[in-house]
Formats: structure tokens, sequence, C-alpha cells
């Protein structure tokens, strides 16, 4: 349905809600390393994340390999320095929300490249930001109410969206 992605995060509070946010709309969590955490089992299992292990997670060693292997991916970059608002995005079911780390977002290059892709939360004048992981959950929800009103339903019992023209 929705693919989020998550480069270099830092804070593994942020990263294990985003996840649980991921379980619950479906989404698949994309990570990019490094991370400022340990994800392995043990890890999580002490963290109390006892979804974890529902959640379609996929790690990459850094931005190229995470594009390499999803070429066809219709990315969207969340970023304060955005001109435009995550209402005016036009989401598609399998677009990929990507988010930058904590303490400094995501990197100029990145922003340069997808220029057409910068999309923002509306924010009033002066504010630095929220939390990643209250973003995250909010341009999901945005995305999925676009989704549904563009004509998919609920998601189906494999946590896709069809549209209901197909049902």
């Amino acid at each position: 349905m929705l693919n989020v992605v998550l480069h270099e995060p830092e804070i593994p509070n942020n990263t294990g809600n985003i996840g649980r946010t991921c379980v619950a709309t479906g989404a698949s969590l994309h990570l990019i390393e490094p991370l400022g955490f340990d994800i392995d089992e043990k890890a999580c299992r002490r963290a109390g994340l006892d979804y974890w292990p529902r959640l379609d997670l996929h790690t990459h060693s850094d931005f190229a390999a995470y594009s390499d292997s999803t070429t066809d991916a219709r990315r969207w970059l969340l970023s304060t320095k955005g001109s435009r608002s995550v209402y005016e995005a036009g989401f598609e079911p399998g677009d990929h929300l990507v988010f930058g780390k904590e303490s400094k977002g995501l990197p100029d290059d990145l922003l340069e490249l997808h220029h057409d892709r910068v999309i923002c939360l509306p924010m009033v004048p002066g504010e630095r930001s929220l939390n990643l992981s209250s973003a995250v959950c909010v341009v999901v929800y945005e995305a999925i109410r676009q989704l549904i009103a563009n004509g998919y339903s609920e998601l189906n019992a494999n946590k896709r969206l069809i549209h209901k023209e197909h049902r």
C-alpha cells in the first residue's frame, strides 16, 4: 500500500512508534543505514516491540542501495524546506514517503535531486519541526485519506488497498 522510508534514523523510540504505525496501516518500513540503534531480535524483544515480527521491514546500506532496490518507486520527500503541502501531493498506492534523520532531516543533495517531490506539513512560521514519529503518522494517514477519497476502499485481508470497482 504505502512505504515509509527513514533515512538514517537516530532515535529508537521514534522508529519503534513508526514501525507500529506501519503495522497498523499495512505500510512497509524501509530503514536506510547507518542507524543510531540496534534492531536485532534481542533488542526489539527487550524494548517490548511485540508487533515487530509483523512489520514488513527492509534495511538498506545507504540511499543508493535503497534506490537500486526500488527503481520504480514514486518517492515523496518530507522536509520543512518543502514549498508544497502534503495536502497537495496526490498520493497513490505504493508511494514511498521518505523522512530524514531527527537531528538534520534529509540531505540537501537528495532534496535537490528530487526537488519536484519535496513536500511539507504546514506549521506556523518559526517552528522547527514535528517529532519524526508524529510527522510520519500524520503523512501516512493523509495518504490513506486521499487514497480512500480517490476510490480505494479500506484495507483488505492482505493489508492492501483495493479500488471500490474491483471488490
